[in-house]
């Protein structure tokens, strides 16, 4: 079990963070926020979570954790191969090899998203959009679930990185460090943090160049 404490310091973060009394400006701010909330990030509430089909996908359901060997080192930094080319949302290629195979605490800069066509594509979508691991092709978010584009785009503008719920996740390709809170991939893709927000719930705020796969074949 966790202690009272560890719990107030994750109630207590995630205030600041969404109270905009922390924000990120940069990959390096984010880092340490992150180093702050090691622990905490994983005292967020793991209430059972309803989980849905959505072609053949089961999405949302509970939180998955992993240890820290799923990030060991592969054939490709982490992952046992390098991202895909011709990557989603015009994201950059060198940026993303570099994020999501040889790196665990650095981030895209805040609101890198904004000079991609994921707000377009979010809003011009028939329904939720699935997101893919930049290396694998393998699906990874489908969003938004239980709220509007709109509100999906408003949260990860606010906090500058697209911004999941436990709902929105393909928990069978996603895990959760339980040592840091970091979001990865079961194959080892760095994907960002959970961070969550101040009534308790998961967020997960994940850089765009490492969910701009396309579907694997």
């Amino acid at each position: 079990m966790f202690s009272k404490s560890a719990i107030s310091l994750a109630i207590i973060f995630a205030s600041l963070q969404s109270s905009g009394a922390f924000s990120f400006t940069n990959s390096n701010s984010r880092r340490a926020f992150v180093e702050q909330l090691t622990t905490a990030a994983t005292v967020s509430l793991i209430a059972t979570q309803p989980a849905f089909a959505v072609d053949a996908l089961t999405v949302g359901g509970n939180i998955k954790f992993g240890g820290d060997d799923i990030m060991s080192p592969k054939a490709h930094g982490t992952s046992p191969v390098p991202v895909q080319e011709n990557l989603r949302y015009g994201v950059s290629g060198k940026t993303a090899d570099k994020i999501c195979n040889f790196n665990r605490h650095f981030a895209e800069y805040s609101g890198y998203f904004r000079e991609t066509s994921f707000q377009e594509t979010v809003r011009n979508a028939d329904g939720p959009v699935t997101f893919y691991d930049s290396n694998t092709g393998k699906p990874l978010f489908v969003a938004p679930v239980g709220r509007s584009a709109e509100e999906f785009i408003e949260e990860s503008m606010y906090h500058g990185w697209p911004s999941f719920r436990d709902q929105e996740v393909v928990w069978q390709n996603v895990r959760v460090l339980k040592s840091s809170g970091e979001t990865v991939s079961a194959d080892g893709t760095h994907l960002g943090h959970n961070i969550p927000s101040r009534d308790k719930r998961n967020r997960y705020c994940i850089n765009l160049v490492s969910i701009a796969g396309s579907p694997e074949v």
